[in-house]
C-alpha cells in the first residue's frame, strides 16, 4: 500500500494545537520540523558546524511543519477530509494568525520508501530500568540484561522514542503485574501493551480508533510475546461505541492511556467504569500547561494521585481508584 504524506505548515505555537486535533481525528504519529529545535541544538553543543550536513543546516530557516502519513485507502481518504475540515476550522478561529498558514501539501510515498526513511532514524535505546527498545532490523552490538522490546512502527509510528511513552513505561515498571489484566486505550503500535505483557501481565487488550494501528499492535505483540500471546486489539471509540464497550467488558487491574489532555478528560467516566477498585490508571500525552487540569479532573472523578512525572515539557500521572 502507498501512503499520502501530509505536511501541515504552522508555527511553534501551533504544534500542540495541530497535533492534538490530529489525535482527536485518530491520526497518530505526527513528526515535527521546527527551526527552534535547530536553535536549541546549536546552543547546547560544542560541535564545529563546518561539517554539519546540509539537511540539518536547512532546519535553521525552515517553516514549522507537522507531518503525518495516511494510507491511500477509504479510511485514509476520510481522514484527509476530516483533516481539511479541521484546518479550515482552526484558520477561522485563529484570527491573529498565531498558528501560521495552516495549509497542507500532499506527497505520495511508496510503502518501501516510507519504511526505509524510518530505518535511518530508529535506533535501539533504553527506557527506565528494565527495557531496551529496538526495531526488528537492528542487531545489538553486545549482550544486555535488559528486557528487549522489539517494535516496528507501521503506519501508527509509536516507537517509544517520545517522552510520553517513556514516562508511561517507567511508571509501569513499578507496578505489581501478577494476575493483572491491562487495558491500553489509544494503543498505537501496541508498545505499552507489550511492555505490560513483558512485565508479567496475564493478558492485555488494546483499543485505537485507527484500524491500521490495531493491526500493527497485533503484529508487534506477536513478535515480542509469541503467536499465542494473550492480547486482543479492538478498533473503535470506547466512549460512544456500545458494542465495543460490551466486547471490552469487565474491569482491569491496570489501564494505560497515552493520548492527549482533552481526550483523557473525556475518558474520565470510562476509566472509572473499567478500572477495578484499587486498580492503577496511568495517563500521559499531557502537555505541562494542561497537567493541573487533568489532575484535578481525575481527582474529582474518583481517582487518587500516586505519582506525577515530567520530561521535556510532557507529564504522566499514576492514579488509583
Amino acid at each position: 500500500m502507498n501512503w499520502t504524506e501530509v505536511a501541515i505548515a504552522t508555527t511553534t505555537e501551533g504544534i500542540e494545537v495541530v497535533t492534538g486535533n490530529l489525535l482527536i481525528l485518530g491520526i497518530n504519529g505526527a513528526s515535527v520540523t521546527d527551526s527552534r529545535d535547530f536553535e536549541a541544538f546549536l546552543n547546547h553543543t560544542e560541535t564545529y558546524w563546518d561539517a554539519v550536513e546540509e539537511d540539518l543546516m536547512a532546519l535553521k530557516d525552515c517553516e514549522t511543519t507537522v507531518t503525518v502519513y495516511l494510507p491511500q485507502d477509504e479510511q485514509g481518504a476520510q481522514q484527509l477530509r476530516d483533516l481539511d475540515e479541521m484546518l479550515k476550522r482552526l484558520k477561522a478561529e485563529d484570527t491573529d494568525g498565531v498558528f501560521g498558514r495552516l495549509e497542507r501539501t500532499l506527497t505520495t510515498v511508496r510503502e518501501e520508501d516510507w519504511a526505509n526513511e524510518w530505518r535511518k532514524y530508529f535506533k535501539p535505546f533504553t527506557v527506565g530500568e528494565r527495557f531496551l527498545v529496538k526495531p526488528s532490523w537492528e542487531a545489538l552490538d553486545e549482550e544486555t540484561d535488559r528486557t528487549i522490546l522489539e517494535i516496528d512502527p507501521g503506519s501508527s509510528f509509536g516507537t517509544g522514542q517520545h517522552h510520553t511513552t517513556q514516562l508511561c513505561m517507567e511508571l509501569m515498571e513499578g507496578l505489581d503485574w501478577e494476575n493483572a489484566s491491562l487495558l491500553d486505550i489509544g494503543t498505537g503500535s501496541g508498545i505499552l501493551a507489550i511492555a505490560g505483557l513483558l512485565l508479567g501481565a496475564k493478558d492485555a487488550r488494546g483499543i485505537d480508533i485507527d484500524l491500521h494501528a490495531v493491526e500493527t499492535s497485533v503484529e508487534n505483540v506477536k513478535k515480542n510475546v509469541g503467536e499465542n500471546a494473550p492480547y486482543e486489539g479492538f478498533c473503535g471509540d470506547i466512549v460512544t461505541d456500545t458494542a465495543l464497550q460490551a466486547k471490552i467488558g469487565g474491569q482491569y487491574e491496570v489501564i494505560t492511556a497515552n493520548i492527549i489532555a482533552d481526550v483523557i478528560i473525556g475518558l474520565k467516566d470510562t476509566f472509572l467504569k473499567n478500572l477495578k477498585p484499587q486498580g492503577t490508571l496511568i495517563v500521559s500525552g499531557i502537555i505541562d500547561t494542561r497537567a493541573d487540569e487533568v489532575e484535578e479532573t481525575l481527582k474529582n472523578g474518583g481517582f487518587t494521585l500516586v505519582e506525577r512525572t515530567e520530561q521535556g515539557g510532557w507529564v504522566a500521572m499514576e492514579f488509583t481508584r
